[in-house]
């Protein structure tokens, strides 16, 4: 009967609830990279192949080699995020320091991204590429800097991986609301400077409008990032003084856990999903559809304002049904709007239908995007110190599969003169991508330390006064250590 003996063994953690102000404050920390990326994304190939008269290939050129700066650039500033000893300045905050780096090589280098090319304008095409290019990997690489930089604070500000929901779908929150500012930007732009905006298309004339809709967006990313360094404080922690440890991984155990890689095939997909089609349904109206100037930017609106709600209940649906649930919910929806995209057709289609598919879609992308994050963030777990190299791998593979996948979009653009080209890509490539991290989610085994991706039956968590009270109980037995979890 002695093997059957139990010791149980019952404490309880006190973490206290971050206010919702230092919550908010830190959401709109991102604000300059969302509003540039939405530029980034959405207009880019518009910009460079219907404006400035560039061919589709080296548009495509143009977006590769931002995609691959980027990748390059994620790790780098990961690793170096990451460590404690790296410069004077770092006694601002390892990550706020990266922050500011990052932002201020984006106001530096994006607006000469749509504008022409400064002394070069009627220069052979490779020659301005080479202009472009340098301002890109500028401004990529501090893109790269804010995005690591911020997202590494999640798992620094809060060990409550419910909190840490929060936070990604506040963050997701201000993303959707600045990418909604652009599109309205964008709209009354093109609507209110064009005397006959019912039915013209975008044109070299243009130019001028997409610097004003960048320089109005930066302006408002600078105020943004200048109030989330002054009112957000990074966690300096000692471990001597009893706060919470940071846990920490070396690259090689990291890159040695097969785990890390299956994080990474969940959010590759997923970012390949929601760029893809953030990109393409701009030319998707224009080339396939012939729809008007102001529909490249009423139809995104709409997919954002989508994107906003969901984002407003996605935390509740990732804590009541678990990740699995959440992330297969938003795949569906996803295909099921590539589906209608396929069979709509005609003047119905255009005038009505093309709403609330792109409703669907941004639905779709929201779940999923924000979900994928939040496995991200349960893989990291306590592991804060390696946080910010986790996000540059995850980065990495999504920006060199997004650049990657661009280009030969529009290598193969040249050679197929087809009017439903683009209608095919948001068709078949979003779709496949959609159902790609559905198989991987599926395949995933549950991380040990997480709570909200897995329900502990031995584990409680109340929320009392703005302070979460974790209850957990351990039972060892002697000839038996393996813990069963239960993943939802």
């Amino acid at each position: 009967m002695e093997n059957e003996h139990i010791v149980t063994d019952d404490y309880s953690e006190i973490i206290q609830r971050l206010p919702f102000s230092r919550k908010l404050l830190y959401g709109i920390g991102h604000v300059l990279n969302d509003i540039c990326a939405s530029m980034w994304f959405t207009y880019l190939l518009v910009f460079f192949h219907l404006v400035l008269g560039f061919n589709s290939i080296s548009a495509g050129i143009i977006l590769l080699i931002g995609q691959i700066a980027d990748a390059l650039a994620t790790p780098f500033v990961g690793f170096h995020s990451d460590k404690d000893d790296n410069f004077g300045l770092c006694k601002y905050g390892r990550r706020k320091t990266w922050h500011l780096i990052g932002t201020l090589c984006i106001l530096f280098a994006f607006p000469f991204i749509f504008s022409h090319c400064i002394g070069c304008e009627t220069s052979h095409e490779w020659a301005q590429l080479i202009y472009y290019a340098a301002f890109v990997i500028i401004f990529q690489f501090g893109w790269a800097a804010v995005q690591i930089s911020h997202l590494s604070l999640v798992p620094e500000l809060t060990p409550s991986e419910y909190e840490r929901t929060e936070l990604i779908a506040i963050r997701y929150s201000f993303t959707v609301l600045s990418n909604i500012f652009v599109y309205c930007i964008t709209w009354a732009v093109l609507h209110v400077t064009d005397t006959n905006a019912s039915n013209s298309q975008i044109g070299p004339d243009d130019a001028k409008k997409f610097q004003e809709v960048v320089f109005i967006g930066i302006g408002i990313g600078a105020i943004t990032s200048i109030l989330f360094h002054i009112f957000v404080k990074e966690n300096f922690v000692n471990n001597s003084d009893g706060s919470l440890n940071r846990n920490s991984r070396t690259v090689l155990v990291l890159l040695k856990d097969v785990q890390l890689y299956q994080v990474a095939c969940i959010y590759m997909p997923t970012r390949l999903f929601v760029n893809l089609s953030q990109i393409y349904i701009p030319l998707y109206l224009h080339k396939s559809l012939n729809m008007p100037a102001t529909s490249l930017a009423t139809i995104p609106l709409i997919m954002y304002l989508s994107s906003f709600v969901m984002s407003l209940i996605i935390e509740k649906l990732n804590t009541k049904l678990g990740r699995k649930v959440s992330y297969c919910f938003g795949v569906l929806l996803g295909v099921f709007a590539c589906i209608w995209i396929q069979l709509g057709t005609g003047l119905t289609y255009t005038k009505y239908q093309i709403y609330p598919v792109s409703l669907i879609l941004g639905s779709a992308g929201s779940i999923m995007l924000v979900t994928s994050l939040g496995i991200t963030a349960d893989f990291i777990g306590q592991n804060v110190n390696s946080g910010a190299l986790v996000y540059g791998i995850m980065s990495f593979t999504d920006k060199l599969c997004n650049g990657l996948a661009v280009m030969l979009i529009q290598y193969l653009s040249s050679w197929i003169d087809c009017k439903n080209y683009y209608k095919s890509v948001l068709v078949y490539v979003c779709a496949t991508s959609a159902m790609v991290g559905l198989l991987m989610i599926l395949c995933i085994k549950p991380f040990h330390h997480s709570t909200v991706y897995n329900t502990l039956h031995c584990e409680q968590t109340i929320e009392h006064d703005n302070v979460f009270i974790t209850t957990e109980t351990i039972e060892n037995e002697p000839d038996n250590s393996i813990n069963q979890e239960n993943v939802t």
